[in-house]
């Protein structure tokens, strides 16, 4: 008789429960299925038939029948005698100074569990000697017939639950120390059990036990019943415990359906959907795509059902808890998560079938297509893209039901994890303690999750076909300037997040302004957008206690001072100027200063400034004026970055200060004797973003614009790979012979930064990614170049293609354990210049 199981599914019911009055010979107990009720004499003759053909079988398993009656008696007088434990001293209490409970609320909160306990207790005593001197002619119907009796006490006890719950929970909000008391309550485990005591909570486990130990009783009778002969003393006692039983449940329910059906119209009415939208869970190391759904009062979990005919969208219940029983602060023995990852290649095929599928998808529509065409091009992009959902996020938020319970889910962004905490935690502040939905409740939740749901898709700029601004392709220069009304002096830092393909990531970060309410930042950061729509800033206070205390699971130990966003449209960044914002979170704001150029028109390289400079002037003019095989400007900028960036988080990934890179591009124009100095004390990653902004503006590509078309096109349409490793090997060696060395040069730089990549999380598709773009562009008559800079191009459009092949092209090369150059190319990697 599985006790345990059987309770823990009557756990948390409702205020008037539902109780079982139609008892099966299954010990699960939350069936309400009218199947089983027969009549009490058809199912004494079926009984008694069975018993009759084998009454040794019979009788034994009326022995183990007895003994697990036992057993589960046991359990429930401890748990009875938990609810005693705190009474005297309550009571004692009571009449002193300072009481704890008033007379009138130890009296309602356990009104009838003394009797209740003495009853059983009796009941115990008589049953226990008779199984251990058992024999096949012992009699125990009698015992059964009494404690029937006596179920006037239940009915007292059920009438008064209601307003003992109420009141308990009452007392628990108005009372810290009861609230201890009631929630630490410790019941006397079975004695074959390791651990001695459990806690349980009083008003959520222990005062539902009386109740629930009617439908138990009831249950095991039927079950006595089954396997007693017909011609035994006990069979009519028996008969005679089981319809008192039954009569005394069907009596119960008919007075309490009413206002069980009253309680659940009230929940329901005062529940509000505050916030809904699609996550991935991680179940047992894989990720499971759910929509979750936030309530008033409750977290539901939930899975699409697959839609088939036509019929509309409808949900399955995985899991819902009461916000009253979520923390995010898990229990110390919870182990580190180790979240799987998904290779970037992957990721990366993900959106290169997506771009080619939106593409074809707005190309049928220009086309007037028929509605299956478009239909069955939809239905592959909502699988792709339902896909890289799945794999994309990987940053975790944990949420632990006191239960001992935990579920996690993976984002893509800090500022997401943010929101759904903050939200969670406001309205835990609103909330008072309210019991879990029964079954037939949660049913009834789930199914109208369809029609009361705000995202009706999944978050993929992607998705929004119709939308006026498929998302800004190209580069936003933003300007942090400063932050005003604070109430505190604090060290604070600001970082942008900027999305792709509906995913967000941490494209910026600023200082730290150490110890002021009023920052002023003034750092400039270019930010490469693809198919970007929001701009997010986060607002950080940096700590830097490494021991901080109550720090929740996934944190970095930074707290969130404030978070804000801005939608990224054309009409909003029209024209080359600047364009001043101001972003409002929680009573403080930040300026910011935004102008955003195409990536197109981007691609027009300006000319060099100073003809004798660097930036802006063939790589082979720098190094013959410099008689070098490598341009010093790289040589200096990887030697720095090896020397203290290479365990950088997100080195050449993110954005450093504008006007760090400006002042080392000026000093590289300029002066080389001042450019080591200024370097050390330059942030690291400005030193990145100057080294890529060289290449970025170099007059013609380090992969020149002549082999352009050979490497992007060897990369995607060549697949035996002895084939490809041979054309781009001898692609590699057609280029010049500066533009040869310095490429070898930085690709086993590249390679040394991958090799941290557990430290620096990039990796070797991280840096494809960030550097191919860069490295090969196709030439600028093949380029459709809008007049106007700021004007975008969709994701749809051939340039997202063209972008990942470049990405393929580099990560190829840099995935090459060896590439096999002539002596004399390879010797002149090294340092060393030509005098």
């Amino acid at each position: 008789y599985d006790a345990d199981r059987a309770e823990e599914q009557r756990r948390h019911h409702d205020f008037l429960p539902f109780i079982d009055d139609s008892p099966s010979s299954s010990p699960h107990l939350s069936s309400k299925s009218r199947s089983s009720r027969d009549t009490l004499s058809s199912g004494s003759f079926e009984s008694s038939k069975s018993t009759d053909c084998d009454p040794e079988k019979g009788l034994e398993m009326r022995k183990r029948v007895l003994s697990g009656i036992l057993a589960t008696e046991e359990t429930y007088l401890s748990h009875l005698e938990a609810l005693l434990l705190p009474m005297k001293p309550l009571k004692a209490a009571a009449t002193t100074s300072q009481p704890v409970l008033t007379v009138a609320q130890i009296e309602t909160i356990f009104y009838k569990v003394p009797e209740l306990y003495e009853v059983h207790r009796d009941f115990y005593d008589g049953l226990l000697p008779r199984v251990q001197q058992w024999s096949h002619h012992q009699k125990v119907g009698d015992l059964f017939q009494k404690l029937a009796s006596q179920l006037g006490l239940y009915r007292a006890f059920v009438d008064n639950y209601e307003a003992a719950v109420e009141t308990a929970e009452r007392c628990c909000q108005a009372n810290a120390q009861f609230a201890e008391i009631s929630e630490n309550l410790k019941v006397r485990s079975p004695k074959d059990c390791k651990d001695q005591t459990s806690k349980k909570s009083l008003e959520a486990a222990l005062l539902y036990k009386p109740v629930d130990r009617v439908t138990r009783s009831t249950l095991v009778l039927h079950d006595l019943l089954k396997h007693t002969p017909s011609s035994h003393p006990d069979h009519p006692l028996l008969q005679d415990a089981l319809r008192i039983s039954q009569n005394f449940l069907s009596s119960i329910n008919q007075e309490t359906a009413p206002r069980r059906q009253s309680t659940a119209a009230r929940k329901a009415e005062s529940r509000q959907l505050l916030k809904d939208g699609f996550l991935v869970e991680l179940v047992e190391g894989a990720r499971k795509l759910r929509h979750v759904f936030l309530f008033t009062d409750l977290l539901l979990c939930a899975k699409l059902k697959k839609q088939l005919g036509g019929k509309n969208q409808q949900y399955d219940s995985k899991w819902c808890v009461p916000l009253t029983e979520l923390s995010f602060q898990g229990p110390e023995e919870v182990e580190p998560l180790t979240v799987p990852q998904v290779p970037d290649e992957e990721l990366d095929a993900l959106k290169a079938k997506i771009s080619h599928l939106r593409g074809e998808l707005q190309k049928e529509k220009r086309a007037n297509k028929g509605p299956k065409v478009l239909e069955r091009l939809r239905k592959k992009l909502c699988e792709q893209e339902s896909l890289l959902l799945l794999m994309s996020p990987s940053m975790h938020l944990r949420v632990h039901h006191r239960n001992a319970k935990t579920y996690c889910f993976l984002m893509s962004s800090d500022y997401e994890r943010a929101e759904w905490r903050e939200l969670i935690r406001e309205q835990q502040k609103k909330c008072v303690r309210t019991p879990s939905l029964t079954s037939v409740e949660l049913q009834m939740l789930t199914s109208s999750c369809a029609k009361l749901q705000k995202i009706h898709r999944m978050p993929l700029s992607v998705s929004a076909e119709d939308e006026d601004s498929p998302g800004l392709c190209g580069f936003l220069n933003v300007i942090v300037h400063s932050a005003s009304g604070l109430q505190h002096s604090l060290n604070l830092y600001c970082t942008l997040e900027v999305d792709s393909f509906g995913f967000f990531s941490n494209k910026a970060k600023t200082r730290v302004y150490r110890y002021t309410s009023e920052p002023k930042w003034n750092e400039e950061f270019e930010i490469e957008l693809e198919g970007s729509q929001t701009l997010r800033l986060l607002c950080y206070e940096k700590c830097y206690s490494k021991n901080r205390q109550n720090r929740e699971d996934g944190d970095t130990g930074d707290q969130i001072i404030g978070r804000g966003q801005i939608p990224l449209r054309l009409h909003l960044l029209q024209g080359k100027d600047w364009q001043r914002m101001v972003i409002p979170m929680n009573g403080v704001e930040v300026k910011l200063s935004v102008r955003f150029l195409s990536r197109e028109f981007s691609l027009k390289k300006p000319p060099s400034s100073r003809p004798l400079g660097v930036f802006g002037v063939h790589i082979s003019t720098v190094t013959k004026r410099e008689r070098s095989k490598v341009p010093y400007l790289v040589r200096q900028c990887l030697e720095e970055i090896e020397r203290r960036g290479l365990e950088e988080v997100g080195i050449y990934r993110v954005s450093g200060g504008a006007t760090d890179i400006q002042a080392l591009k000026t000093a590289f124009d300029t002066n080389h004797r001042d450019v080591s100095v200024l370097m050390s004390e330059m942030d690291v990653n400005a030193i990145a973003g100057t080294l890529k902004l060289y290449f970025r503006e170099l007059p013609e590509p380090l992969f020149t614009e002549e082999l352009y078309q050979n490497f992007t096109g060897g990369i995607t349409a060549l697949s035996d790979s002895v084939a490809k490793e041979s054309c781009m090997l001898n692609l590699l060696l057609s280029l010049p012979e500066p533009n040869l060395v310095t490429f070898l040069f930085l690709l086993d730089h590249l390679k040394r930064v991958a090799e941290k990549e557990s430290i620096n999380k990039m990796s070797l598709h991280n840096l494809a990614t960030v550097f191919g773009p860069t490295l090969l562009s196709p030439p600028e008559k093949e380029t459709k170049v809008p007049a106007n800079p700021t004007q975008a191009l969709s994701l749809g459009d051939s340039w997202s293609l063209e972008v990942m092949a470049q990405v393929q092209v580099l990560l190829y090369f840099l995935q090459l354990e060896t590439i096999p150059t002539p002596d004399s190319k390879r010797q002149s990697i090294l340092f060393s210049t030509e005098v």
